[in-house]
C-alpha cells in the first residue's frame, strides 16, 4: 500500500501490472479490498489501481468534507499527481456514483465506463432510494455501526458457503469512522446526474446481478438514456457481485475491454 497526497487529504492505494489504466473504486463503507478479485486478473494485462475513497479504509476521515463531488476531485487530483491522462473507470455500488460524476465532470479522462450495481441518480430511486435512505439512518442511529455492518453483510452474502464473505465485508464495514460512514452515506443519498446522463459520451458498460436490490429495470432504464452504453447481468449474485461472482464479472469485463 502507497499513501498520496491529493485534493488536501491523503489516498491509500495500491497500483499493480503495466498498460492501459484501470481505476477501481469500492463501495460505500467498504475499502479497496471489494476489488481483491479482479486485481490479480487484470494486472497480468492492465495497470490496475484501487485506492480507499476519502473517509474510507486508510485514507484520510474529514470531520465534514464528503460527498461524491468531493471524491470525483479527489480522483482527478490523484491521478493527476500520478500523470495519468486516461483510465477505464470501474465503479462499483457507491464508487459507480464517482465514476459517473468523473464521466460528466472530467471526460477527457475517461477512456470506459463501467458501472456496477449502482445508479446516475441515487436521489431519485424513488421508493428504494427513500426507504433506504430512512430505514439505514435509523438503524444507524438506533443499532450502531457494528450491528448495521451485521446486517448489511448477510444481506449482501446470505448463503452458507458465502460465509467468509460476509465475514470479511461485516469487519471492513464495522471498522468504519461512524462519522465518516454517516456523511458518506447522507451525501451519497443526495447525488444525482439528472439531465447530464444523456451527456455523457464514453464507452459504458453497465453490470448489474439478477438479485440487487435495484432490479434489472432500474439499469436497463438509465441505459437506454444513454449514448454509448450496453447492459449484462450476471445470474446467481446479489449486490456484492465483484466478491460473489468474480469469475463471472472478470469475464464480462475482459470481453468488454478486448472489444474496444
Amino acid at each position: 500500500m502507497s499513501k498520496l497526497h491529493a485534493n488536501d487529504i491523503e489516498l491509500d492505494y495500491e497500483d499493480h501490472g503495466a498498460g492501459k489504466v484501470l481505476l477501481l473504486l469500492h463501495g460505500l463503507g467498504s475499502t479497496k479490498k471489494d476489488l481483491d478479485a479482479q486485481v490479480p486478473f487484470f494486472s497480468k494485462t492492465h495497470r490496475v489501481i484501487t485506492l480507499d475513497l476519502r473517509g474510507h479504509g486508510s485514507s484520510s476521515k474529514p470531520k465534514d468534507a464528503y460527498g461524491v463531488g468531493l471524491m470525483t476531485e479527489d480522483v482527478k487530483a490523484f491521478l493527476d499527481q500520478l500523470n495519468i491522462k486516461k483510465a477505464t473507470f470501474v465503479g462499483f455500488s457507491m464508487g459507480g456514483a464517482v465514476a459517473f460524476q468523473m464521466a460528466v465532470s472530467y471526460p477527457e479522462y475517461v477512456d470506459n465506463l463501467v458501472i456496477v450495481n449502482s445508479g446516475p441518480d441515487f436521489n431519485d430511486m424513488g421508493t428504494i432510494g427513500e426507504e433506504l435512505l430512512k430505514s439505514r439512518t435509523a438503524f444507524l442511529e438506533t443499532k450502531g455501526l457494528d450491528e448495521l455492518a451485521k446486517e448489511i453483510s448477510f444481506n449482501m452474502f446470505p448463503e452458507a458457503h458465502q460465509l467468509d464473505m460476509r465475514n470479511a465485508f461485516e469487519t471492513r464495514c464495522q471498522n468504519n469512522d461512524y462519522n465518516a460512514y454517516y456523511k458518506s452515506f447522507v451525501t451519497l443519498m443526495d447525488w444525482g446526474l439528472g439531465d447530464q446522463l444523456k451527456n455523457i459520451e464514453a464507452r459504458t458498460l453497465v453490470v448489474g446481478s439478477d438479485m440487487d436490490y435495484t432490479p434489472v429495470s432500474f439499469k436497463k432504464d438509465y441505459v437506454d438514456r444513454m449514448q454509448n452504453a450496453r447492459l449484462s447481468i450476471i445470474e446467481n449474485s446479489r449486490h456484492g457481485v465483484v466478491i460473489d461472482q468474480p469469475e463471472a464479472f472478470n469475464l464480462v469485463l475482459n470481453k468488454f475491454l478486448e472489444d474496444e
